[in-house]
This record gives structure tokens, C-alpha cells and sequence, in this order.
């Protein structure tokens, strides 16, 4: 029996005459992804994978399943298109002694085929009952669905459909960057963005021997469980020490939270200029800290040169925690490792800054120096 992989799309069909761009967009994704482990093509609007002999289907399809723009993942039986044949690959293929309940659907691409799509599901429901006669069907809400699809290759049959991360295409949508620091949140936004389209790099500020090796290698291994899902990216870690102990020395201590955020967004855009980034995206979410006031988040983007993209801005803790677990980055954010936002945090920080107080306390030091510092002492660690 031939077992091909079914790949199914979504918002991509709305894209009009520009939707061949997305397609082979996200093509090239998939063969990135599988490499030599299956031939990946396109044909009326769905996309195939056809295992390569002795490569696992199981490994396969979850590799898949992790590419942006991929709604359904498909693992299908391949026929001749004569109705006893279909009839019993189906009986074959599907453990049906799992199920109480079942209903059969059809789609009849090959407008050729001499049977109507519902002619053709009553007739294998009939085979099927005859095979397992404690089955009943149940056209509402059934166990199991067998799908039988009539194209002009011949016909494919499944049961199953495992959910994709749906979106568009990793590429399709431009480069951003991303402010990782390591917790729960910024992993998440960086997600989220890279699930609308766009490529992705990431800053994150380190500041030794406040903030430890192992705080480092946390946030890469944060970056290797995004670049699962974007294809690589490239993590710039940027030395912070300096700054951050010059504005404690310097400036109000009420301040030094928005003061640490606008050098950070103002080093962030530099840097995504300089990689050829758009926008910079962050994890905050409105209300959770005091940085993240309306307010402070204000006064932060005042400093940016470029758009500065918040996907979280609306969810609360439990929903981005919930989609943490389902990434799998998580238990990784949770290390007990500090980043350096945490390290200088006043006791009493301001949470309605006014623009004009802060720009007086970045008097206090020479920000333009200190973020060229910075800049000029970047890693640059490709993952």
C-alpha cells in the first residue's frame, strides 16, 4: 500500500492572483524542513509529501506540522480509483475497532469519476458496515470520519487529520526582531510574529557577573525552540553591564526601569537597521509590570525608529503561559536563572513617567556612547 502525506492550507487560498508566491513560499519551507526525507510538491491546491523508503512517518509528519501556513497534516493511503479497491484499502487502513461510530466524506475532484460524491460515501459506509456490522453511523457527531478524495492520480483515503500551526509562511511577510530575555513572555511574541510570516532575529541584553553563563545558554536554547518553527535565526547578546550600573549611579532610582527600556529599545533598532529588520517585537502585555503601563510603554517607543510590534499587549498571564506549554518553552523559561531586567529593578519604580523627566535623567549620563558601547561589543550566534 502507498501512504502519501497530505499537506492542507488555509488563509493562503484568499491570497488571489499572488497566492502562487505563498504556495511555493511554502513549499521551499517544507522541503527545508524534511530535507531529503520526502519529495514535496503541489497539485490543485494542496500540497504533497512523498516519504522517501524507511523514513519514519510518524518523525516526518511532526516536522511538518511545526512550518508555518500548514493547517492540516495528512498522512493518506494512495489507490486505484475503482470503488472495491477504495473499499478495501479503507477496511485496511483503519483500525476501526477503535471507534463506536463513524461517517464517510467524499470530495470528488476528478469530475470525471462516473459517481456523485454522496453516491460514492453510501457505497463505502455499506462496505464498511458489512465488515464491522457493530459499527453505526453517525452523521453528527461520529468517532471517525473517513475521508475519501477522487483526483485524477487516483484516490486517497484517511481518517485522520493532525492540526498544523496554521499562518503564512515563514519569509512571506518581511524580518523583525525580537527582544528575548528569557522568560515566559518574549518567546511567545516571538511566536506569534513568526506565525504571521516573518523571518526573525533576536537581542538579548546580558549583563555579567550579575547575570550568570547558564542565564545565557537558556536564552539560546529558548532561540533553538523558535528556530523549530522559523528555520534559524541569529541571537545577538548584547553586553549590558556598564549601562545598567551607570544609570543606577547617575539617575533617579525611580526611573531606571524606563531609562533600561528605552536604551534597550534604542539598541534593538539599531541592530535590526543594521540586520536589515523592519520592526522590533516584544513580549509585554499591558498592566503586567510597571514598565508595561501605558504610560511607560509610551514614553519607551518614544526612542524607536522603527515600529515596535507587542503581540501579547492583550492576553493575560494564563494564556500566554498556556501557549508557552504548547511551543514547549516553557519549563525552559521557568529556569531559575535572572536576566538583567530583573537585576536593577527599583523598589519603587515610576509607572506614569512623563517624557520630558526621563529625557532630563538621560541627561545624566552619555546614553549615545553607551549604547555605541553596547553595540560595538555584540555577539553574534547563529542558531
Amino acid at each position: 500500500m502507498k501512504e502519501i502525506i497530505l499537506i492542507k492550507y488555509g488563509e493562503i487560498i484568499l491570497k488571489g492572483l499572488n497566492r502562487h508566491i505563498f504556495e511555493d513560499k511554502l513549499v521551499r519551507n517544507i522541503r527545508h524542513k524534511v530535507g531529503e526525507d520526502a519529495k514535496v510538491y503541489k497539485s490543485r491546491a494542496t500540497l504533497y509529501a512523498e516519504p522517501k523508503e524507511g523514513v519514519n512517518v510518524d518523525e516526518l509528519v511532526q516536522k511538518i506540522r511545526e512550518v508555518f501556513g500548514v493547517v492540516y497534516v495528512i498522512r493518506t493511503a494512495v489507490c486505484d480509483k475503482d470503488l472495491a479497491v477504495i473499499g478495501k484499502t479503507i477496511l485496511s487502513y483503519v483500525n476501526f475497532s477503535a471507534y463506536k461510530t463513524f461517517k464517510v466524506e467524499t470530495k470528488r475532484a476528478d469530475k470525471s469519476y462516473p459517481m456523485q460524491s454522496p453516491q460514492i460515501s453510501a457505497e463505502i459506509g455499506g462496505m464498511i458496515l458489512e465488515a464491522h456490522p457493530r459499527l453505526t453511523v453517525d452523521v453528527h457527531n461520529p468517532c471517525v470520519t473517513v475521508s475519501v478524495e477522487i483526483r485524477e492520480g487516483g484516490a486517497y483515503v484517511y481518517a485522520e487529520k493532525q492540526k498544523g500551526p496554521g499562518g503564512m509562511p515563514t519569509g512571506s511577510a518581511g524580518k523583525v526582531m525580537l527582544l528575548l530575555s528569557g522568560g515566559i513572555d518574549s518567546p511567545v511574541a516571538g511566536y506569534m510574529m513568526a506565525r504571521r510570516g516573518t523571518n526573525m532575529d533576536a537581542v538579548h541584553f546580558f549583563s555579567p557577573p550579575f547575570t550568570s553563563e547558564k542565564a545565557k545558554e537558556k536564552v539560546l536554547d529558548l532561540a533553538k525552540i523558535l528556530a523549530r518553527y522559523t528555520g534559524g535565526m541569529r541571537v545577538h547578546i548584547v553586553p549590558f553591564t556598564e549601562q545598567q550600573l551607570q544609570m543606577k549611579a547617575k539617575c533617579p532610582q525611580e526611573h531606571l526601569t524606563i531609562l533600561m527600556r528605552r536604551m534597550m529599545m534604542q539598541i534593538a533598532c539599531r541592530i535590526a537597521e543594521q540586520s536589515g529588520a523592519g520592526a522590533v517585537v516584544t513580549g509585554e502585555s499591558l498592566g503586567q509590570v510597571a514598565s508595561q503601563t501605558l504610560e511607560a510603554i509610551g514614553v519607551t517607543d518614544a526612542c524607536a525608529t522603527m515600529p515596535c510590534f507587542r503581540p501579547l499587549i492583550g492576553m493575560d498571564k494564563e494564556d500566554i503561559i498556556a501557549l508557552a506549554r504548547k511551543i514547549d518553552s516553557y519549563e525552559t523559561s521557568i529556569l531559575p536563572y535572572e536576566d538583567c531586567c530583573t537585576i536593577f529593578v527599583p523598589k519603587h519604580p515610576t509607572t506614569k513617567p512623563r517624557l520630558d523627566k526621563i529625557l532630563e535623567s538621560e541627561k545624566l549620563i552619555d546614553t549615545e556612547a553607551l549604547i555605541q558601547k553596547a553595540i560595538e561589543e555584540t555577539v553574534h550566534i547563529d542558531v
